[in-house]
């Protein structure tokens, strides 16, 4: 085995920029959610916040990405299967990724295209909105998978915003046949609520006959299973995956795993922006199930991981944090 986690998904330079409630509403922008746009569009958006805001930080993105990113950074070994362009953002994401110990095989990008950019914007009660212009990752596909480093790994992750391209999808359902025939356990993860509010058959479609661990917050369990409850919604959903985490905000997060259920307490934080906050619970806790840690143990690293990652900008940390993560947690 040569990678714990092995993961894919979009591949998106993320530009966080501090906006108001009032821009969001003036802008018919839907609040706490994922949205794609056109390059037309993004562009008009990009200028409307450059004009009225500062850029508070640009660095590399994607939701399973920045999972891979935190589990390398913590000590795992990783590789992320994604697309980008022969452009500036394409050779800034690479650099990202390789900086952060992440292995690819996008050394040497020769395609023509643009790569994906996310517009982040963090209201004042630290809440993030997301407008994403795909571009060229949007033709994630087959081709981008590469089945001999799947092979070597523990772990493929898998990220919801896939479902929003039918050749992306259609890839990560592949992979997932894959990592079936060659007894490699698969995670997955939601992603956002609006993959399965506007999405949810292809959404389902992904999940197929289930995973090894599903991620999701309780909006998405909730809207996923159509459930009128959080409990009834577990319920029904935990049928579906091996093992079941459902990240709670402010009140932690809840493991099911079988029969047994294990409750996860929130660490306090000081939120100033959520972006990244699931992404980095989920690689904090792939992370520990992979270094043999229980469900309690890694559902403990990620809570502290998460509370650290909303108490600074943008989505992922610096080497300095996650050693000092791994320093408080074995204390």
């Amino acid at each position: 085995m040569k990678y714990h986690v092995y993961g894919i998904g979009n591949a998106l330079v993320d530009k966080e920029f501090e906006v108001s409630d009032e821009f969001l509403a003036e802008h018919n922008i839907e609040k706490g959610m994922m949205s794609l746009l056109d390059e037309e569009a993004h562009h008009q958006l990009l200028d409307k916040l450059q004009s009225n805001f500062s850029l508070k930080k640009r660095a590399g993105g994607g939701s399973a990405a920045n999972s891979i990113v935190a589990i390398s950074q913590l000590g795992g070994s990783t590789f992320y299967a994604c697309k980008v362009a022969n452009d500036e953002f394409g050779s800034f994401y690479c650099e990202d990724l390789h900086a952060a110990g992440v292995q690819t095989k996008l050394d040497g990008i020769n395609v023509d295209g643009h790569t994906g950019k996310c517009m982040v914007m963090v209201t004042p009660d630290a809440e993030r909105t997301m407008n994403t212009f795909l571009g060229i990752t949007s033709d994630f596909s087959e081709e981008e998978l590469h089945f001999d480093e799947l092979k070597k790994s523990e772990y493929l992750y898998i990220e919801g915003y896939l479902v929003t391209s039918d050749i992306s999808r259609a890839a990560a359902i592949q992979a997932k046949q894959f990592a079936k025939e060659n007894n490699i356990k698969t995670a997955m993860t939601f992603s956002d609520p609006s993959m399965v509010t506007y999405f949810k058959d292809g959404v389902t479609e992904m999940l197929g006959d289930g995973v090894d661990i599903l991620f999701c917050n309780e909006e998405e369990c909730m809207t996923f299973t159509g459930k009128d409850t959080l409990d009834d919604a577990i319920a029904e959903l935990s049928r579906q995956v091996r093992k079941l985490v459902i990240t709670q905000g402010k009140n932690g997060a809840t493991v099911i795993h079988g029969e047994q259920k294990t409750n996860i307490d929130p660490v306090t934080a000081k939120a100033i922006d959520t972006n990244g906050a699931g992404d980095m619970f989920a690689g904090a806790f792939l992370y520990g199930v992979t270094q043999g840690l229980t469900d309690q143990q890694a559902g403990d690293l990620a809570s502290a991981a998460a509370a650290r990652i909303v108490s600074t900008f943008g989505a992922r940390l610096e080497s300095s944090d996650y050693k000092e993560l791994l320093e408080q947690f074995s204390a």
